[in-house]
């Protein structure tokens, strides 16, 4: 039992390895897909703001208009003590007790929706920062993975006996090999030539001093001048 448990346990284990590794090789693109959602998600939260706050300044209005009515019915009421009509202004105090109890209910609820505003502006505005802080840190990732590829395929590329780059070595080398033989075998036959011509004798000759190394302008005209003096 001791057994099969150990090897259901490595069997798990490679499980897992697999799996992290598929997920390893995918990472880039999961991490893109997830920033896409989190961006569609600011999107909604946005307008979903932008819909609170148009409840809010519905409820603003209202706020100001029972405190209007208030107002009005509290002047409505003086006037009516005024010409002795109780009645009427108790019927127009019940009124303004019906506005003041609405008046309640609506600050109430605008208060709360100054809070949840106030907090959603919060939550967006960090979530945005989040947002971008892992747009940068995806960008450098991606980036970073792009110059460790070119540097594995380069190095993959470029080192052993059977790269590219040791071809080409040994392909120029056998080049240079080649030129520098070409380069020996017309020396050669040009020291050859010399000698079956008598150059090489006339070169140990001028060395020598026997005969001039050349003629100079100065012994033409003096072979000239004697010439015609004869």
């Amino acid at each position: 039992m001791s057994i099969l448990k150990q090897l259901w346990t490595a069997v798990r284990g490679t499980a897992t390895e697999a799996g992290e590794a598929i997920v390893d090789t995918q990472a880039i693109r999961i991490m893109e897909q997830e920033m896409r959602d989190a961006k569609k998600h600011m999107n909604q939260a946005k307008e979903n703001l932008t819909k609170v706050m148009a409840e809010k300044m519905g409820v603003e209005r209202e706020v100001t208009r029972l405190k209007k009515e208030i107002e009005e019915h509290e002047t409505y009421a003086g006037q009516a003590l005024d010409k002795g009509d109780e009645e009427l202004a108790l019927e127009i105090a019940d009124k303004i007790v019906e506005f003041s109890n609405e008046l309640e209910a609506q600050e109430e609820l605008l208060s709360s929706y100054i809070s949840n505003i106030s907090n959603l502006k919060s939550t967006i505005k960090t979530t945005e920062r989040n947002i971008k802080s892992l747009y940068r840190e995806l960008s450098v990732v991606k980036t970073t993975e792009s110059v460790q590829k070119a540097s594995s395929a380069a190095a993959a590329k470029f080192s052993g006996s059977s790269s590219a780059i040791t071809s080409a070595t040994a392909s120029l080398e056998r080049i240079k090999q080649k030129q520098q033989k070409r380069s020996d075998q017309m020396n050669a036959a040009m020291e050859l030539q010399n000698e079956s011509g008598g150059g090489d004798l006339k070169a140990r000759m001028k060395k020598a001093g026997i005969v001039s190394g050349s003629t100079s302008s100065n012994d033409v005209l003096a072979r000239l001048k004697a010439k015609k003096a004869g």
